[in-house]
C-alpha cells in the first residue's frame, strides 16, 4: 500500500515546504511513501530560458526534470532522513527497507517510458504515471492554490490547479486522487 504524495514546486515560497515534510515525516513514518517534488522556481528559470531563447520542448522537458531533481535535493536538504532516489528499482528497494523516499526521476527512465516532452505534462502527471507504475493506492496531490473540493478534474486543469495531461494520465488510474491545500494537509489528523 503505497502513497505518493506530489508537493508543488510553489510551496518552496514559503514555510508551507518544510510544514509539509514535517507532516510527512509524522504521519507516514514506517509506511510506503513516496514524495514527488514539484520543479518550483527552478522550473520557472526553464520557462523564462525557453521564451528567451526559443530551444524545443524536449531540451525544456529535460531542463524541468532536471529542476524536479534539484528540488529532491533541497527536500532531502530539508529532511535528512527521507532518502532521495532516481529510478523506479531504486524506489521499490527503498520502500522495501520502509524508507520515506523523495523521487528524483531519472531523464533516460522517464524517456524510455514514451514521457512526452511538453508543459502540458508537469510533475502532476509524472506523480499520476509514476503512481500507476508503483501500483499505488493514493496519489496525493499537495498545492499551495486554494481548492474547490466541487470543481472537477477537468475544471482543475482549466484553472491550472493540475497540468493540462493529468486528467489523461489518470483516466484508468487503479489509485485514489486526492488535491488539497497544503495548510489543510497540515492541518488533517
Amino acid at each position: 500500500m503505497t502513497t505518493l504524495i506530489k508537493l508543488g514546486g510553489s510551496l518552496a515560497q514559503s514555510d508551507n515546504l518544510r510544514d509539509c515534510l514535517e507532516t510527512i515525516g509524522r504521519r507516514y513514518q514506517g509506511k510506503a511513501v513516496v514524495i514527488v517534488p514539484g520543479g518550483g522556481a527552478f522550473a520557472d528559470q526553464v520557462r523564462l530560458a525557453q521564451h528567451h531563447w526559443q530551444f524545443d520542448d524536449r531540451t525544456a522537458h529535460a531542463m524541468a526534470l532536471l529542476a524536479m531533481q534539484q528540488m529532491a535535493l533541497l527536500f532531502n536538504g530539508l529532511k535528512p532522513g527521507f532518502v532521495v532516489a532516481g529510478s523506479v528499482a531504486q524506489i521499490r528497494e527503498h520502500l522495501a527497507q520502509a524508507k520515506t523516499v523523495v523521487w528524483s526521476p531519472a531523464i533516460t527512465e522517464l524517456d524510455q517510458a514514451g514521457i512526452a516532452a511538453s508543459w502540458d505534462i508537469t510533475s502532476d502527471s509524472l506523480a499520476a504515471w509514476l503512481a500507476g507504475v508503483l501500483s499505488a493506492t493514493e496519489l496525493v496531490l499537495v498545492k499551495s492554490a486554494g481548492i474547490d473540493t466541487n470543481l472537477s478534474l477537468p475544471q482543475l486543469a482549466e484553472q491550472a490547479i493540475v497540468d493540462k495531461a493529468f486528467c489523461t494520465s489518470v483516466t484508468d488510474a487503479a489509485f485514489s486522487i486526492k488535491i488539497i491545500n497544503a495548510q489543510h494537509f497540515n492541518d488533517r489528523t
